[in-house]
């Protein structure tokens, strides 16, 4: 039955069926992980910032991406270590809507700065002699800026055309506000899109970057020794990125197809939604602190001197 849209309106948000007593466990997992995220995006931010040799486009773009992900965390994670804690699971409707907002942005905006990240490689590898010419502080600051404004207005538009619509219920079965909940329409169709768009601008741009790169070896004079820097330099510079999509991508596919399936258990659906918003932000770090060696030998110097 629908309800009127009617202020004030409280939600009740299901959450993990857990056994009794042992909330304080998954509180305690659930407040390490957010500690995990907090510290690593924390790191490489300071990194970052106080290394003047990462001031380039794509230590900017990290931070950028850093961003995204502790949106995302920080949106989830309290409230649901509020449950484990305290079995908090009200939650009023505009506290509701916002989560519900700050979760859609986090997904669309992790793609678009992934996608305008792909530019900047793609322009790096295969124009390496305009590089700074093409990639110049502004075109940096807007291609950052397109990002977030896409992502914003692509929820906002969403959100606005439903904003009035009946509700589906007060209870909110999940573990945390999704739009879907609210409101009585199937948004699977447009997930499908955003992915295939992103996807292409992506695809088109590691393609090039490594069929370049091999076109490289083929006339490089020194064929034995370019092949090997030319193949080393695309896969430093393919890979961070590559993973951190391929992770991301899967989790959300995992997500979509889970809702395809009603006889899957309720409690692992919403496992793999809640991996959606911990296991990027945890990873992120650790991946580009990994591969990329400028970013990895910063991090050791800064802290011993701090």
């Amino acid at each position: 039955m629908l309800v009127p849209l009617q202020q004030p309106i409280v939600f009740e948000i299901e959450g993990f069926d857990i056994l009794p007593g042992s909330g304080p466990f998954f509180f305690l997992l659930a407040l390490l992980f957010y500690m995990l995220v907090l510290l690593g995006n924390g790191v490489v931010v300071c990194v970052i910032v106080l290394d003047k040799k990462l001031h380039r486009p794509m230590f900017v773009m990290i931070c950028h991406l850093v961003v995204c992900d502790l949106m995302g965390a920080t949106a989830v994670l309290p409230h649901l270590m509020m449950d484990f804690l305290m079995g908090q699971k009200k939650i009023v409707y505009l506290a509701a809507i916002s989560q519900a907002f700050c979760v859609h942005v986090y997904g669309v905006a992790m793609q678009t700065i992934l996608g305008a990240m792909a530019y900047d490689r793609y322009v790096a590898v295969c124009e390496p002699l305009r590089y700074h010419t093409i990639m110049t502080s502004a075109r940096l600051h807007f291609c950052c800026a397109l990002a977030w404004i896409v992502a914003l207005v692509l929820i906002a538009v969403l959100f606005s055309f439903h904003m009035n619509a009946p509700l589906c219920g007060h209870i909110i079965r999940h573990v945390y506000c999704r739009y879907l909940w609210f409101y009585i329409i199937n948004i699977d169709s447009s997930h499908f899109l955003e992915l295939s768009v992103v996807f292409i601008i992506i695809a088109f741009s590691y393609i090039r970057i490594l069929t370049d790169s091999y076109k490289q070896c083929r006339t490089d004079s020194k064929r034995s020794v370019g092949s090997a820097l030319v193949r080393s330099k695309a896969f430093q510079t393919c890979a961070p990125h590559l993973v951190i999509y391929t992770l991301f991508e899967i989790a959300s596919f995992i997500i979509i197809v889970s809702y395809r399936f009603p006889s899957v258990h309720p409690n692992l659906i919403k496992f793999f939604s809640i991996l959606l918003i911990i296991i990027p932000p945890a990873i992120n770090p650790v991946i580009y602190g990994l591969v990329i060696k400028d970013l990895r030998t910063s991090i050791i110097p800064i802290f011993t001197r701090v």
